[in-house]
């Protein structure tokens, strides 16, 4: 018997179906309540990152830079998480993950009101932590989901960072009062929200995940394997569904994130006001993720494949509409926007369907965290490459260019699928 199953023994007490739906329930109670609060200190920050580089640098060529931040600093975040989480459970990996984003959100706060430039570029990086910890959160309420569930588990916690998402951005002047009331510049105002949502949802996280999901997935899982007689593994193979799932969820971040990226500035040049643009924003952001309980119930009922087919699908038609739409049609670029989000939203409740199928708790967290850092590095590439692409062509050879790239997912779905059906027919024919 390993160390950590030993000390799985003895942290966590046997429990049989009754108890794990309880503790299934609690702990979709306690990830709705962090993602909630998760939301808010994410996009609250995010909305006025840019703004914040571009008036401490001075310059405008410095405005990206808390996205690259940002992305660079959850990638890392993604990827200790997973670590974390596969040797000590969730309730610590996550619970540490929003307290690392609150502490960089203190430190933004603290380089502006101390013109720091060093400070800021460390702080943001830190503040990625809680982007990580925000996506990586939409396991924890999968841990003891039947498989049946798992999809409706996922949507779930996605569907609560909506609430937060939404009210971010709309506390941005309220919160720039509050900052220069207490003497620090009012673009740091966000942040002291961002700041207080992360260490809010950390210590919920670590305060109330108690039976730890993970750590009882786990032995239950050992225990079952047990009983049926299969040998410990010290590290099981990956199901195919790892590499399904995560191409879905790459490509899907890549098309999402170049076309949205690209669309405030195309909107620009063709006269469109800064309300046009939050508008535009905010209901992509809410077609993201308020489609969330209806999807993950279609990928329970209808499986995963088909659900990610239509992803592709869906965002080929928002390729679409944004490449035909005139560029002065606000009500266009908004339907291209909200299929956009709902192409993203299908894509990764059905892949990260498809890889907790195909991992079992001896390699899931480890797995999850990996697969989160490249959906991280895809939306950075997609969001630099977006630029020059649309340079090189424009903002409709882009948006072509996105929409075809997700239709990827139809041959990777369809290969995966004839794969499977040749291994079962194999082990038939050797029975």
């Amino acid at each position: 018997m390993t160390p950590s199953s030993e000390r799985d023994r003895d942290d966590q007490p046997r429990i049989d179906d009754d108890e794990r739906r309880r503790v299934h329930k609690r702990t979709l109670i306690v990830v709705v309540m962090s993602e909630v609060l998760g939301g808010a200190g994410l996009a609250a920050g995010v909305s006025v990152g840019a703004l914040l580089a571009q008036e401490m640098f001075g310059s405008e060529g410095f405005a990206g830079l808390p996205t690259a931040l940002f992305t660079v600093g959850s990638a890392l975040a993604a990827f200790l998480i997973g670590r974390v989480t596969q040797r000590l459970g969730r309730r610590i990996a996550l619970g540490g993950g929003f307290a690392a984003g609150g502490l960089g959100a203190i430190g933004v706060v603290a380089a502006a009101a101390t013109v720091s430039v060093p400070l800021l570029l460390v702080s943001l990086f830190v503040y990625g932590s809680g982007t990580a910890t925000n996506l990586q959160a939409r396991y924890a309420g999968t841990d003891l989901a039947l498989p049946a569930r798992r999809g409706t588990a996922v949507s779930i916690a996605m569907v609560s960072t909506t609430f937060g998402a939404v009210a971010g951005p709309n506390l941005i002047e309220p919160l720039g009062a509050l900052a220069i009331g207490i003497g620090i510049p009012a673009l740091s105002g966000p942040f002291l929200l961002a700041a207080a949502a992360y260490l809010a949802a950390g210590i919920i996280l670590f305060t109330f995940l108690r039976p730890d999901p993970f750590l009882i997935a786990r032995r239950m899982d050992a225990a079952a394997r047990a009983v049926s007689g299969a040998q410990e593994q010290a590290t099981p193979r990956r199901g195919r569904g790892v590499y399904v799932g995560a191409t879905v969820m790459v490509l899907t971040q890549i098309a999402m994130v170049a076309i949205m990226t690209m669309t405030p500035v195309h909107m620009t040049s063709h006269h469109h006001g800064l309300g046009d643009i939050g508008l535009v924003i905010s209901l992509h952001i809410a077609a993201m993720f308020l489609p969330s309980l209806v999807t993950g119930v279609l990928v329970d009922r209808l499986g995963r494949a088909p659900v990610a087919i239509a992803s592709g699908v869906t965002l080929l038609l928002a390729g679409g509409v944004a490449a035909l739409a005139p560029g002065d049609s606000l009500v266009l670029v908004i339907v291209a926007l909200i299929l956009l989000g709902l192409g993203w939203n299908f894509g990764v409740i059905a892949g990260t369907a498809l890889l907790i199928d195909a991992t079992v708790p001896a390699n899931r967290a480890r797995t999850q965290g990996t697969v989160d850092v490249l959906m991280a590095l895809a939306g950075a590439g997609g969001g630099a490459m977006s630029g020059m692409v649309m340079a090189g062509t424009s903002f409709a050879g882009l948006s072509l260019a996105g929409g075809f790239l997700a239709v990827l997912l139809i041959p990777v779905l369809l290969w995966a699928s004839r794969s499977h059906r040749s291994t079962i027919e194999g082990a038939d024919r050797g029975a």
